[in-house]
């Protein structure tokens, strides 16, 4: 039996919660959907390696986290020898997907989950048990033409329909975040549910400050360490003060900070929370969770997709058409240039109100496939 076994609690259903280690947006997405299931007494696993399990350990330290192999997605330098790069990695990720599946099923054994939440991990379902298949992405963009999504978006929904249900992190109306990729003309065929917007984080207080900046970098290598490149040149000349999120929860080595700008390799939801509250401008990756939080907390953002990734590309595309953020490609990143556009915009935010949907999910989830036993 493994050691991180533990003997199940009487009426608390135990619940797996794995996110996928496609940069760390899957992993911050799901501490809303953590806390929810902790909220409604459950007792609940973690599962991943590496920055995401790291993040997710700095949340919720008092939950076991089981080792879990990622996808290991590599990345090229340039946006043409991305396509490449990804083409020739299609192999590898199919061999994940049937690994984690086995995994899975091994792992339900020894720790007997009453259900699972996957966070885009397309092999965690299981036939004896109920499975989640959380998502944003319903239809999937290519660079290589609408043909090419078609076939993305059958193939995507075959992995989907071996699950149980799909959760949506978006609303299902019109004021939407994602637009195509959450609304298809086609859905799936298990039961699919919006669940709103998602985010850790909430609007506290009102300590803005002119002209202060917060740099959120993340996502895959090269990429990240390019877009860190470009910041500090940029921001080394900035006259103002700045906040520098390095994205690098595992990182021994820290850039040293000045009494003008600051840098982390890593700040917990609660700290960053603060961070977001106090900068005048967030600059990151147009990540769907980054794009979650930052328009939960109604911040002035500049976003700048990851080459190669069109998801990315589209987001940062559709929001900044809805002023809902300014989008800049990387490449023609300049600081100054990209504050100065920022500061000629008129953004348009929705409403703030609190999402009650994912509880209402969660609660309706619990009733209908784990109902309690009191032993």
């Amino acid at each position: 039996m493994n050691q991180l076994f533990k003997q199940k609690t009487a009426g608390k259903p135990r619940i797996l919660v794995a996110p996928l280690d496609w940069g760390l947006g899957h992993a911050t997405r799901s501490i809303p959907v953590i806390r929810e299931f902790l909220a409604q007494g459950c007792e609940v696993y973690l599962a991943g390696t590496g920055k995401q399990a790291a993040l997710l350990q700095a949340e919720f330290p008092g939950l076991t986290l089981i080792p879990l192999e990622g996808y290991n997605i590599k990345y090229a330098r340039t946006v043409f020898g991305q396509v490449r790069v990804i083409l020739f990695q299609i192999p590898k990720i199919i061999k994940t997907i049937r690994r984690e599946h086995k995994w899975l099923l091994a792992r339900s054994r020894e720790f007997d989950f009453d259900a699972v939440i996957s966070d885009n991990r397309y092999g965690l379902y299981h036939t004896s048990i109920p499975c989640v298949f959380i998502t944003h992405q319903l239809a999937i963009k290519s660079r290589m033409g609408k043909w090419t999504e078609r076939i993305l978006q059958k193939r995507n929904y075959t992995y989907i329909n071996h699950f149980t249900e799909c959760w949506v992190p978006d609303d299902a109306g019109e004021n939407n975040l994602a637009g195509e990729l959450s609304h298809p003309l086609s859905k799936p065929a298990i039961p699919l549910k919006y669940l709103g917007s998602l985010s850790r984080f909430e609007i506290k207080g009102n300590d803005e400050k002119k002209n202060h900046l917060l740099v959120i970098l993340s996502g895959p290598e090269p990429q990240r360490t390019m877009l860190e490149e470009k910041i500090i040149n940029g921001i080394s000349h900035y006259n103002y003060t700045a906040t520098i999120v390095r994205g690098l929860p595992e990182a021994e080595s820290i850039i040293p900070s000045t009494e003008m700008l600051k840098f982390y390799n890593h700040l917990p939801a609660e700290d960053l929370n603060k961070a977001m509250m106090e900068a005048e401008y967030v600059i990151g990756r147009s990540g769907y969770s980054s794009i979650m939080d930052i328009v939960a907390l109604q911040k002035k953002s500049i976003l700048i997709p990851t080459p190669g990734q069109p998801e990315q590309e589209y987001l940062g595309k559709y929001l900044a058409k809805k002023n809902l953020v300014v989008c800049v490609e990387q490449d023609g990143f300049i600081l100054d240039e990209a504050l100065e556009i920022a500061q000629n915009t008129r953004y348009l935010f929705p409403g703030t109100g609190r999402n009650n949907l994912l509880k209402k999910i969660v609660e309706q989830f619990l009733r209908q496939f784990c109902p309690v036993d009191l032993g």
